[in-house]
């Protein structure tokens, strides 16, 4: 009798199973769009947060134009930036990870707090940029603008802090901080 039962349980119907699959999956959508505030209510603080922030994760934005645009927390992880126009843009806390931003412009905008590890910055504008607590270790900066750019407690490589050094000058407008004091250039 047992063998006989569990062969039961095994092999139901193809009706039954797919009416009960149905059912599973509506109750796991019900229970996701609810959770989201999808369905009975407005979403979450958390969920409104997030939705705020842009992706460009693995995109192509070379050329593209984000002057002065509102970039805070976005990600532009893995992205080719060649080019791309990010003057004046706030762009704090944002991740600018293993991407491409030669001969990017960056000049007046607010880098700070942001990861851009790994990151191709050769030829860059940083003119009057602020870049406090970056982490920028392994990017390159061959060639890049520094005037007047504020790098306090940046992560830098000290290949790149050296070529930096040789060629800072100037005091942010923003913050007033020098940028070869804030380079720690000796």
């Amino acid at each position: 009798m047992a063998c006989t039962r569990s062969a039961e349980v095994a092999v139901r119907p193809p009706a039954r199973r797919a009416a009960r699959l149905v059912q599973t999956l509506a109750l796991v959508l019900g229970l996701g769009l609810a959770m989201l505030g999808l369905v009975g209510g407005a979403p979450s603080p958390a969920l409104a947060d997030f939705q705020d922030r842009v992706d460009y994760t693995l995109t192509n934005q070379s050329g593209q134009d984000f002057h002065g645009q509102q970039l805070a927390d976005s990600s532009f992880a893995g992205v080719n930036g060649r080019q791309a126009n990010f003057a004046g843009a706030d762009l704090h806390g944002s991740i600018l990870t293993q991407a491409n931003f030669a001969e990017a412009d960056f000049s007046g905008a607010d880098l700070s707090d942001a990861l851009m590890d790994r990151v191709d910055f050769s030829g860059a504008d940083f003119t009057d940029a602020r870049l406090q607590g970056v982490i920028a270790s392994g990017s390159s900066f061959a060639g890049a603008t520094v005037t007047n750019a504020d790098f306090t407690d940046a992560l830098l490589d000290r290949t790149d802090l050296r070529m930096l050094c040789r060629e800072a000058s100037g005091t942010n407008p923003v913050t007033g901080v020098d940028t070869r004091l804030s380079l720690g250039c000796g």
